[in-house]
């Protein structure tokens, strides 16, 4: 009796039989003047629903009146079924006949299509396909879920520990040929943008607690460097009590896995990246294998909240070396190589002196086991290892440094007045490591060589306890054995080596002792010469490269899941390495050129990263956690596998060789305001960064050394193309993306996606790549280009799923109309006509808004 066909909503819940505890799953409608009832969505159970044939699951039914109203009163409620999971697994045909109840009785009969298919599966059956012909409708999509629903934890690889809240869609697209592909897109969020974050703090805060000790321990020092040392001490202290409170606060925060675009300027927040999200599109076809494409997506790593008024890191750390170089600070200068050099012969020397003293008692126990084999082993590593302890402190910078602090003491008085006085008068500016002659030049050479000559006494030890133990093994005559079993009873070979290897670790002890107080002078230096702009700018850049690890551990964890069966791929990683490629899409106009500044530095900065891979103690995901370990100047990151997959890593990997990470950065502004920069503005910072990047992944490729990558001639013509592109003045050259992106991922390379807030430009981007590869690689049908291109495109902006909406995406629309009036500024410049208009229209805007 009706005058059209319902416009069906049907709403899935999920009823525990044991609790009767009812959970709304999903929601489905059909498609509007289709001549048969055809919905837009499946629905798929997540893991833990249905728990059991017992399970029910409640239909209900509802007809959407009109569509174009907002209201509830718009839904009459048409009946409802339920039916167990048991019902559905024993429906003949994957199809169960239901009837819908009302309080009027039956008025509807409708069936439940079961489908079996694991996802990424083709169907072989030809269906009915939904298409974006129909208007005001969705797009082929087959399966949509903001739960577990869509993930095969058994086939996804991406499906790790440290990915969740997967939202899923499914598609189907027609090929040239007129067949169908199956294609699947799949969003997760990532814990590591808060777990990576945490763990770099209390890295950052035990590095600077350890300085404040050495620091400390440099002894007395004369009035001038004692003030100063009070004084860096006390900012020490400043940046250790900003980072406990951050990450206290970030301690409290439970349930979040990413940072929205909305908090990007919160301090509490500011080491965390922003929108943070892995998407992978995984394609089935008839004509080829399965294939699966991931991309990380993440906002620029830059430090929102302390602004971009001076400019980002780049720009201020260019600065701040100059000034500081030209300004007679009370202080010595050493270069920012010296500086380094200093870092890392405290980081070395923190290493070594540890494992000497460990191998020489190892030495002492294979003695006292009076072990031939053991004692040969162990005096092996002891050598190689004193041998790199003693070529690291032979460098000039150590002795010079030993110098210096010996004349800050008090006491010095200099011979020549030209040189520094610390004892009355203030420090002269030094443009060069200063050089004392009053102090013995020779005394620091005669300490490290005592290291060298107490390691050739063991050496000589060893050799003579193992040919006595030779002779012992020859025929002896009956009056000497009693003489040579009385010298060598267990304990004799531990106590002839023993002084020796005594000596060995006190001259070890003595000579890092004195290192690590000349290398804490230089760095007091350069600590004294920094403030305060120095700590300021530390501050900044442990901001930013703590969102860039964050993602490229993430982004690392992914690659390495997908690969983990892929022997090529492993030989590579432990060979050579892994490329990471950060596409950048800031414009180099306002505020934007600051934070591509900032994750220029922050990306190049990676490269002090590498990767170890270890077998977890349990497979709890407590255990399969990623674990930062190191300090500034050099982190590395433990991967823990479960024990099973482990096993099959290849040997070099599985022994803990650690693995190399080469980040490139190509930045291509693509939005209104980079139109201003190229027409009016400065490009230059795109240019540089594109082409200093372009020799890194060229060297990189170069060092490949693996046959499947020097027979492929087109990455080499990709190559050139790039090169290219990069020395090529052109507006807009999206070209440079487009070949940077290709080249990596046949490089095997791990792919990020970035702009302000990985929103907006990032989806648009990351789309545009997902069709481009459905076409070029998969034969997409010209025809359905676009139609796939507005069906992806359909999905809200990124970062708006989890538990932690983003006010912005939903806001785009209402906030862009009120500065739009802005953006033709560039154009109206051209004549003075057109100015006149804008400033009127412009008036006339501004005085409707505010009435």
């Amino acid at each position: 009796g009706r005058d059209r066909k319902p416009n069906a909503l049907v709403q899935v819940a999920v009823i525990d039989p044991h609790t009767q505890h009812l959970v709304t799953q999903a929601c489905t409608e059909i498609v509007e003047a289709n001549k048969d009832p055809l919905f837009l969505t499946g629905v798929t159970f997540p893991s833990e629903y249905p728990a059991s044939p017992e399970t029910l699951v409640k239909l209900t039914v509802y007809d959407a009146k009109d569509k174009s109203q907002e209201s509830v009163s718009k839904y009459n409620f048409l009946g409802s079924a339920t039916f167990s999971v048991g019902d559905l697994l024993r429906a003949k045909d994957e199809r169960l006949t239901l009837s819908l109840r009302s309080s009027d009785g039956v008025c509807a009969a409708g069936a439940v299509v079961v489908s079996r298919l694991k996802m990424g599966e083709m169907e072989e059956v030809d269906v009915d396909h939904i298409t974006a012909d129909i208007p005001s409708q969705k797009c082929p999509l087959v399966c949509e879920s903001a739960s577990h629903s869509c993930v095969d934890r058994e086939n996804n690889p991406l499906t790790g520990p440290v990915f969740k809240n997967p939202v899923c869609k499914v598609y189907r697209f027609q090929t040239v040929d007129s067949k169908w592909m199956l294609v699947r897109e799949q969003m997760e969020e990532c814990t590591l943008s808060f777990s990576i974050p945490k763990q770099l703090l209390s890295l950052y805060i035990q590095e600077d607690m350890n300085r404040v000790q050495d620091l400390r321990e440099l002894g007395e020092l004369s009035p001038h460097w004692d003030n100063l040392r009070k004084e860096v001490m006390t900012r020490y202290g400043g940046t250790i009590s900003s980072y406990q409170e951050t990450l206290a606060d970030l301690d409290k925060i439970t349930g979040r896995s990413f940072k929205p675009s909305c908090c990007k300027a919160q301090k509490s927040l500011e080491f965390i990246p922003i929108n943070l999200h892995t998407q992978r599109m995984r394609v089935t076809c008839p004509i080829k294998t399965d294939a699966f494409y991931d991309i990380v997506t993440v906002g620029a790593p830059a430090a929102h909240f302390q602004g971009f008024k001076f400019g980002g890191l780049q720009r201020l750390l260019s600065r701040y070396e100059a000034e500081k170089k030209s300004t007679a600070y009370q202080c010595i200068y050493y270069s920012p190589e010296h500086t380094a050099k200093a870092q890392e012969v405290l980081s070395t020397m923190s290493l070594l002196q540890p494992l000497i003293t460990s191998l020489a008692d190892q030495l002492l126990q294979a003695a006292q086991e009076h072990s031939s084999t053991g004692l040969k082993n162990v005096l092996k590593n002891l050598s190689d290892k004193t041998e790199l302890f003693v070529h690291t402190l032979k460098d000039e910078l150590v002795k010079s440094a030993l110098l210096a602090l010996h004349a800050a003491q008090p006491g010095y008085v200099s011979k020549n007045q030209n040189t520094v006085m610390c004892g009355t008068l203030p420090l002269k500016h030094q443009d060069s490591i200063p050089h004392h002659k009053e102090y013995d030049e020779e005394e620091w050479d005669r300490v490290w060589a005592n290291v060298a000559k107490c390691l050739n006494c063991v050496i000589a030890m060893v050799d003579k306890l193992q040919e006595e133990d030779n002779t012992r093994q020859e025929p002896i005559p009956d009056q000497q054995l009693a003489d040579v079993i009385t010298s060598h009873n267990p304990g004799a070979w531990r106590e002839q080596l023993c002084p020796l290897v005594t000596r060995l670790k006190d001259c070890v002890m003595e000579v890092a002792e004195k290192a690590r107080k000349a290398m804490t002078f230089v760095l007091l230096q350069e600590a004294a010469c920094s403030i305060p702009q120095g700590f300021l700018l530390q501050q900044r850049r442990d901001v930013v490269f703590s969102q860039a690890l964050a993602a490229l551990v993430c982004g690392f964890v992914m690659r390495l899941y997908a690969g983990i069966e892929d022997s090529r791929f492993l030989r590579q990683l432990h060979l050579v390495g892994l490329v990471a490629q950060f596409e950048s899409l800031l414009s180099t106009y306002s505020e934007e050129i600051g934070m591509l500044e900032d994750m220029e530095v922050g990306i190049s900065d990676l490269q002090r990263v590498v990767f170890k891979i270890t077998e977890a103690k349990t497979d709890e995901l407590s255990d399969l956690q990623p674990l930062v370990c190191g300090r500034r100047d050099h982190f590395t990151v433990e991967v823990p596998l479960p024990r099973l997959v482990f096993q099959t890593l290849p040997g070099e990997i599985k022994e803990g060789k650690p693995l190399q990470v080469f980040p490139v950065l190509f930045n291509v502004g693509i939005n209104e305001q980079q139109t201003i920069a190229e027409r009016f503005g400065d490009i230059s910072l795109q240019e540089r960064i594109n082409q200093r990047n372009f020799e890194i992944l060229e060297a990189y490729f170069k060092s490949l050394s693996l046959p499947c990558f020097q027979t492929q001639t087109d990455i080499k013509e990709l190559l050139e193309t790039l090169g290219q592109n990069v020395v090529t003045k052109k507006r807009k050259n999206v070209e440079i993306l487009w070949i940077a992106g290709t080249i990596c991922r046949r490089l095997n390379g791990i792919r990020f996606t970035s702009c302000k807030s990985a929103k907006d430009r990032t989806s648009m981007s990351v789309t545009l790549e997902q069709c481009a590869l459905l076409r070029d690689e998969h034969q997409l049908s010209k025809d359905f280009f676009i139609r796939a291109l507005d069906c992806m495109r359909s999905r809200l902006t990124q970062g708006d799923i989890g538990q932690w909406e983003d006010p912005e995406a939903g806001a785009v629309t209402e906030n862009k109309p009120a500065s739009r009036h802005f953006y033709p500024i560039a154009l109206l410049l051209v004549s003075s006509h057109l100015l006149v208009v804008w400033l009127i229209l412009s008036l006339v805007f501004l005085l409707a808004k505010y009435q």
